[in-house]
């Protein structure tokens, strides 16, 4: 997993370098992390979609919510095994990037179901699969890796959390967290555009 890695203050916490160092020892694999990412961004879409109403669907939203932070999580300590823990493949760039944009789409388009509104799930999940490939267009280009918002990953995820945990009491809060998602994402697009033509003109 090489190159310029997202700044993430979690990252020092003593308590994720313990969690790495947990599973360093224990031979859990970067690899095998990033797929668990995805398999919890599997389970909090499809607990978004089966989101009816009620307390089985605030029930829902709620586990939503916690695969959501799960899915971070495996996206913190993939990293950390694999540099810290000295545990990379050669195959880890496409585990620790291939997965996340399938993650990105199954969480954002099972929250716009949620929502009762799938067009604007699948919106947001575009604009967030687009605000990848950006800094990887960069990076191919020999420019640093842009990882700048104001929706990049950790706000999205964040943003999604909060939405889904609010939308529990107020079913309407995961309609305006994701409007919030696919405009800040697709301001963090065009910012990252801008920065990579300056960068290329530069």
């Amino acid at each position: 997993m090489g190159g310029v890695r997202r700044p993430v203050a979690a990252r020092n916490a003593p308590a994720a370098r313990r969690a790495a160092g947990w599973l360093a020892t224990r031979g859990v694999t970067p690899n095998r992390i990033s797929q668990a990412s995805v398999a919890f961004a599997a389970l909090g879409g499809a607990l978004f979609w089966l989101a009816g109403e009620g307390a089985p669907g605030a029930l829902a939203l709620i586990l939503a919510a916690l695969c959501v932070q799960a899915r971070l999580a495996c996206n913190l300590f993939d990293g950390m095994v694999a540099v810290e823990g000295a545990r990379g493949a050669p195959d880890g760039p496409f585990w620790n990037e291939a997965p996340d944009r399938l993650s990105d789409l199954l969480l954002l388009a099972g929250a716009g179901a949620a929502a009762g509104a799938p067009a604007l799930g699948w919106a947001a999940g575009a604009l967030a699969v687009a605000t990848a490939y950006l800094r990887e267009l960069g990076r191919a280009e020999g420019l640093a890796p842009d990882f700048s918002g104001p929706m990049a990953k950790p706000q999205r995820m964040a943003a999604l959390t909060f939405a889904a945990l609010l939308a529990a009491v107020w079913r309407d809060a995961l309609l305006w967290g994701l409007v919030l998602i696919a405009l800040g994402t697709a301001l963090t697009a065009w910012r990252r555009s801008a920065r990579l033509v300056r960068g290329l003109r530069a």
